[in-house]
C-alpha cells in the first residue's frame, strides 16, 4: 500500500514539472525582432537582370539617336558602375552598327566638392580618355543621378581633357533630390525615393549579378 502510495505520488510530482517545463524565452517567442533583423535593410527589387537588361538595350538605341550616328560618339562612364553601363552600351551599339566605339572612364574623387571629407588618402580610380574630345558628342554614363555633384565633378574632370563639341548625360536610375540644375539626355527608369531610403545598381562584373534595389536603411 505505502509503495503504491509512493508511485501515485512520484507519478504526480513528474507530470507537474512536466507541466513547468516552458522553452526557453527567444526573441522570436515573444514576437520581437532580433538586433540583426533590425538592422538588416529592407529590399524590393526595382529591375531584375532582364528588366535591366532591356533597359539597355533601350538606352543605347536612344544614344545612337541623341548623337545621329556613331561619327562623333564617345561614351565615358562614371567609376564605378557607370563604367561597367557605358561598355555594355557601347557593346550593343557596335553589334547593331558594325563599328567600333570609343569609350573611356572618369574618376571624378579628386574633383569632388567635399574632397575634404573623403579622408587624407582618398581611394582613386582609373580615368581613361579615348583621345582627343574635341569635335566630339561625349555622353557621360553613370549608374543613378541623385544630387547631380557627381555629374558637376565629372565635367569639371573633362574640362582638363579638352572641349567636347557637345556632352550629354545617360543614368541608368534617375532617384531625384537635385541640389544643382543638372538634368539627364536618357533615363533608364525613374524611382521615387524617400527618407531612409537608397537606391543600389548591382552589376555583372562586380557583384555577381544584375540588378536594380530600392533598399530602406532606416
Amino acid at each position: 500500500m505505502v509503495l503504491a502510495r509512493w508511485r501515485v505520488k512520484n507519478a504526480s510530482l513528474t507530470a507537474w514539472r512536466g507541466r513547468d517545463q516552458r522553452p526557453p524565452l527567444t526573441p522570436e517567442s515573444l514576437g520581437l525582432t532580433s538586433s540583426l533583423e533590425m538592422s538588416r535593410p529592407d529590399r524590393t527589387i526595382i529591375l531584375d537582370a532582364r528588366a535591366l537588361s532591356r533597359a539597355l538595350q533601350r538606352m543605347a538605341v536612344e544614344v545612337l539617336e541623341l548623337a545621329r550616328g556613331t561619327d562623333r560618339l564617345v561614351l565615358i562612364g562614371i567609376q564605378r558602375r557607370g563604367v561597367e553601363l557605358a561598355e555594355r552600351i557601347a557593346k550593343l551599339i557596335e553589334k547593331d552598327e558594325g563599328v567600333v566605339l570609343p569609350r573611356g572612364a572618369l574618376d571624378i574623387t579628386l574633383y569632388r566638392d567635399d574632397l575634404e571629407t573623403v579622408g587624407p588618402k582618398p581611394v582613386i580610380g582609373e580615368t581613361r580618355i579615348p583621345g582627343d574630345l574635341a569635335g566630339k558628342h561625349v555622353v557621360i554614363v553613370d549608374d543613378v543621378l541623385y544630387t547631380g555633384r557627381t555629374v558637376r565633378a565629372a565635367l569639371d574632370e573633362l574640362a582638363d581633357f579638352g572641349r567636347p563639341e557637345r556632352i550629354s548625360l545617360c543614368v541608368l536610375v534617375d532617384r531625384g533630390g537635385r541640389e544643382l540644375p543638372i538634368q539627364p539626355d536618357i533615363v533608364g527608369t525613374k524611382v521615387k525615393v524617400s527618407d531612409g531610403e537608397r537606391v543600389d545598381v548591382l552589376v555583372e562584373e562586380l557583384d555577381g549579378k544584375d540588378e536594380v534595389d530600392l533598399v530602406r536603411t532606416s
